[in-house]
């Protein structure tokens, strides 16, 4: 073989980073087929079913899977026999071909990441740097992973320093119940054990990268200890019933993942981390031979799925009004059609500062009985009107939800549960939140037809836009009563 060059490893991220944005893994869609098969929760197979015709329009348009376009993890191996003929740090060639990747014109990545993370928090502009973890062996390759990782799974995770004789399954299972809908369900659990704390976490992530094989090994049975907890807690964290998009169903996860190290005898560092319904990772080899090739996916993996209308109530947005709100309940599937605004935790601050400041938006900007969708889209190529728009985490505004309130919005749309607080200001204000299908960003863009920025440029993303859709497939999940789906929902599925 020839030399491992710097074009060959740029070139390879780059790609990776590209095909990861709007390709499943296979095994992931075959899993995620299966679900929606053995559904019977109405609401979660529907989601399920927005999921998997957003995951084929993504394959066939090549466009993001997701609006979180996420932030980098590379695991990279590299041999100590490898011919590499690089002359700068492996770490600063990698984040360029994580640049190259995420500027593409011909599909372009939305950038999350932000610098000085605990003060300006600005925008680096091409998602980098990523997270690279480094190791060598007595190879001649270097062995890489790309995985993309959504705010929503990673802000999920969780860490621990156990005693050693306290229950890792308990512990799991408390903090799963505690998860809610946030990370984007169904999806995938990886547990690192053992090492120390950055060593479990480590462990943790590493596990995701993995293929979905439950049901190979449901089929062969556990022959170890992690083996049956991975089992025990696959088939128990399904029975609590929380569903696809926290909507109360039969499947939560497709599959649990484990990895543990060595660790010391006074302790039992554990870590938990979830994947999304937007799963992205993929794995390759680079020899010599120039830049690593990716195969595109058969798409006969992917069923012919309609969204049902059966039940389905369209909606003009122009003609809702606080007094009307009423007619819907918590769980009536809507579309939505008319001009909603947009805006993130970073438009609400702002949007705060101004309410108390007592000066008014910027270009006559009038919140008043409108619908705010929690959103940061991708941008647009070609002739869209608006790149992937999926929500974002909803619990994120909750602390600004009594300043909305107070200046008039009639709703809100995101996903994922509320907390209680948001709940009884819904109720009070005679208010309703209603929530779009994590993981179906492309799908949702198609019903937007018309989008501008119409305060907060300089924000991005996070500025305020001004939508207009057609036929919006949305839920509600909380009713002007307070009625909320997140907890009727799971609590009907739950067995356990």
């Amino acid at each position: 073989m020839g030399k491992i060059t710097e074009q060959d490893i740029i070139d390879s991220v780059a790609g990776a980073c590209q095909y990861i944005s709007y390709y499943h893994p296979e095994d992931f869609v075959e899993g995620m087929v299966e679900a929606y098969e053995k559904e019977q929760s109405e609401a979660a197979k529907n989601a399920i079913g927005q999921i998997l015709i957003n995951s084929k329009m993504c394959a066939m348009g090549h466009r993001p899977l997701c609006q979180d376009t996420g932030s980098i993890n590379i695991f990279v191996k590299v041999g100590l026999k490898a011919d590499l003929d690089i002359s700068r740090e492996l770490e600063d060639i990698l984040n360029d071909g994580v640049a190259k990747g995420y500027t593409d014109p011909d599909n372009t990545l939305r950038f999350s990441v932000v610098s000085d993370p605990a003060g300006e928090r600005k925008n680096t502009k091409n998602n980098t740097p990523a997270v690279i973890h480094m190791s060598v062996d007595n190879g001649d390759t270097i062995d890489i992973t790309v995985a993309a990782k959504g705010g929503g799974s990673e802000n999920k995770s969780k860490f621990a320093v156990l005693n050693p004789s306290d229950s890792i399954y308990d512990w799991v299972m408390e903090n799963v119940r505690q998860m809610g809908a946030g990370w984007c369900p169904p999806g995938i659990l990886g547990i690192g054990i053992g090492g120390n704390p950055e060593k479990s976490m480590l462990l943790a992530k590493e596990s995701l990268m993995s293929h979905v094989d439950i049901h190979e090994l449901k089929e062969r049975g556990p022959q170890n200890a992690l083996e049956e907890l991975r089992l025990r807690l696959y088939e128990d964290i399904n029975k609590i019933g929380t569903g696809a998009q926290g909507l109360g169903g039969l499947t939560t996860l497709l599959d649990v993942k484990i990895l543990d190290y060595p660790c010391h005898a006074a302790s039992l560092p554990v870590a938990m981390i979830p994947n999304c319904a937007a799963t992205r990772h993929i794995h390759f080899e680079l020899k010599g031979d120039g830049a690593a090739k990716f195969n595109k996916p058969d798409l006969d993996i992917w069923p012919d799925l309609e969204i049902p209308m059966d039940t389905v109530k369209k909606v003009n947005i122009e003609d809702l009004t606080k007094e009307n709100l009423s007619q819907y309940k918590s769980g009536d599937t809507l579309l939505l059609s008319g001009k909603i605004l947009t805006a993130r935790d970073a438009a609400h601050k702002r949007i705060v500062e101004y309410k108390n400041a007592g000066k008014p938006l910027p270009n006559g900007v009038d919140l008043k009985d409108r619908f705010i969708y929690y959103v940061g889209p991708v941008d647009p190529v070609r002739d869209e009107k608006v790149g992937p728009a999926g929500p974002t985490t909803s619990t994120r505004m909750d602390k600004f939800t009594k300043d909305m309130m107070e200046i008039g919005i009639m709703g809100m749309i995101g996903k994922a549960e509320r907390k209680q607080p948001t709940i009884d200001l819904i109720k009070e204000y005679k208010s309703m939140y209603l929530i779009a299908t994590g993981g179906a960003a492309y799908l949702i863009s198609q019903s937007i037809t018309d989008s501008k920025i119409v305060a907060f440029e300089d924000m991005g993303m996070e500025a305020i836009y001004e939508f207009e859709v057609k036929d919006m497939p949305v839920t509600v999940a909380v009713d002007t009563e307070g009625t909320s789906i997140h907890t009727t929902g799971p609590a009907k599925w739950r067995t356990i």
